[in-house]
């Protein structure tokens, strides 16, 4: 081989070795890149998830300045209500009462649709939040200040009811166990009682479903709840404090003489649907219609609510607000879904049949029976490396993972109108009873036509913005722990 022919035999094996480098450079890259997307498409969690915890874990500075009151689990280490006053509930009785709720909403639109009434069963200040029983009123519990001097009291909060109520000295009739003392209207030099033939006092019908009452001339409210829970009581006005710097004076509410249900042991309940007797309506002058809460991911975790525009988390995305489900209720439009990064095939006038509200009190957000079939099977297609198990209640797409340290699962995204897509948290993805019975926490509605629900399970960690002037509901990542 001459000089010139061994220069061109060395020059082309360099080239040659060094194009084999590349390419399997660009193959590891583009592997990495695959394992990469894969890896955006599913959740990766400890065991360690599934198991409660007793010990309570404070909200950081960062969830403190986004929301002035605490949102907690009630049968959790941070609720504020002591385990004596709470008999805890089985899974069975969770999902029973969730039922009871579903049931009754979908009463609610029923009459709503076709009488145009409502069925008789039926500056910034934040409130964190916390998760109590389920029952037919609401899941989350808020601390707020009621009358003057105020005395503190622990009330569901539930953007599927318009009436708040607490409940009353001398409790004429009736008053279940509370964890605060019962509010005395008459040690409080703010209270007043609304007069029978007073405009607010014929509001309630549209705020309760129900036409008041007249007691020596003043107004008498009554509200039953899904779960056959009541109260009654008169109408009044009261100092409703906030935070030290947020207060609403003169704020109307039901001051309950009989009361009887699951409220496990809160005082009683503030409203925040769209009915102008609702808090979000009273408070607009202050706040412009706007709040945003966020459920925390656990029992062990505190979540907030928020009152006012300035709350609000970074990258907020926004969907329409839908109001052909009723003038109480907030609706939204589910365009699709989306699990393990591919777009489920469902026709979308099965959602546009449906229709779906978002409600702060449901546990597990309900589908038409053809879009949870999809999901269910979806989900289970790419959960084989996992056993099934027996069924939990309402929940049917379960999981034993006792064999298992950690586990792998496709995330789930609800695309709404405008495009706008919103990631469900690992935490409201799986419902679990122990790590033997872990199970997709959706559940299909009893047919098509009926009104889809999304549920607080799947809002968990989601900061959700209500903007009602607006007419439009966001959704952040990463609202609370």
């Amino acid at each position: 081989m001459t000089p010139s022919n061994s220069l061109i035999f060395v020059l082309s094996y360099s080239f040659l070795f060094f194009l084999v480098i590349a390419r399997e450079g660009h193959t590891l890259d583009r592997s990495i890149e695959v394992e990469q997307a894969i890896a955006h498409h599913y959740h990766t969690l400890e065991l360690s998830a599934f198991l409660p915890s007793s010990i309570c874990i404070p909200p950081t500075k960062d969830e403190k300045k986004r929301g002035s009151l605490e949102v907690v689990h009630k049968h959790g280490p941070c609720s504020t209500i002591k385990e004596d006053m709470v008999k805890p509930l089985t899974v069975e009785e969770i999902f029973s009462h969730d039922q009871s709720r579903v049931d009754s909403i979908h009463s609610r639109l029923t009459t709503i649709t076709t009488t145009g009434k409502k069925d008789a069963k039926t500056s910034k200040a934040t409130i964190p939040a916390k998760s109590g029983s389920t029952i037919g009123s609401g899941n989350y519990i808020v601390t707020v200040g009621l009358g003057t001097p105020k005395k503190d009291l622990s009330l569901i909060f539930d953007t599927g009811s318009d009436l708040t109520w607490t409940q009353c000295q001398p409790c004429a009739r009736s008053c279940y166990s509370q964890q605060e003392p019962i509010f005395t209207p008459s040690s409080s030099t703010s209270y007043t009682n609304i007069s029978c033939t007073s405009t607010e006092c014929s509001g309630l019908i549209s705020a309760t479903g129900n036409t008041p009452g007249c007691s020596s001339s003043t107004c008498v409210y009554g509200i039953q709840y899904g779960d056959q829970s009541f109260s009654v009581g008169f109408f009044g006005t009261e100092k409703l404090t906030l935070t030290s710097k947020d207060i609403i004076d003169n704020f109307y509410f039901g001051c309950g003489q009989n009361n009887q249900g699951l409220f496990g042991g809160a005082a009683g309940l503030l409203g925040l649907g769209r009915d102008k007797l609702s808090i979000v309506s009273q408070a607009a002058k202050k706040y412009g219609k706007v709040f945003s809460y966020c459920l925390p991911s656990r029992s062990s975790s505190t979540g907030f609510l928020n009152f006012g525009g300035g709350g609000a988390a970074t990258g907020v995305k926004y969907t329409p607000l839908s109001t052909s489900q009723g003038s109480s209720f907030y609706g939204l439009d589910l365009e699709y879904i989306i699990v393990g990064g591919k777009k489920l095939a469902i026709s979308p006038t099965v959602f546009s049949t449906s229709g779906m509200i978002i409600d702060s009190g449901t546990v597990i957000t309900r589908l038409p029976p053809t879009a949870y079939s999809a999901l269910s099977t979806a989900f289970k297609a790419q959960m084989t490396q996992y056993p099934l198990t027996k069924a939990l209640s309402i929940l049917d797409t379960c999981y034993d993972f006792t064999k298992f340290s950690s586990v792998k699962i496709p995330k789930i995204s609800m695309v709404w109108g405008g495009n706008t897509n919103v990631d469900i948290a690992a935490s409201g993805t799986l419902y679990a009873n122990g790590i033997s019975q872990v199970c997709l926490a959706f559940a299909a509605n009893g047919d098509d036509s009926d009104l889809a629900i999304f549920g607080n399970t799947q809002q968990k960690t989601l900061e959700v913005v209500y903007d009602v002037n607006g007419g439009k509901v966001g959704f952040g990542n990463g609202g609370c722990a």
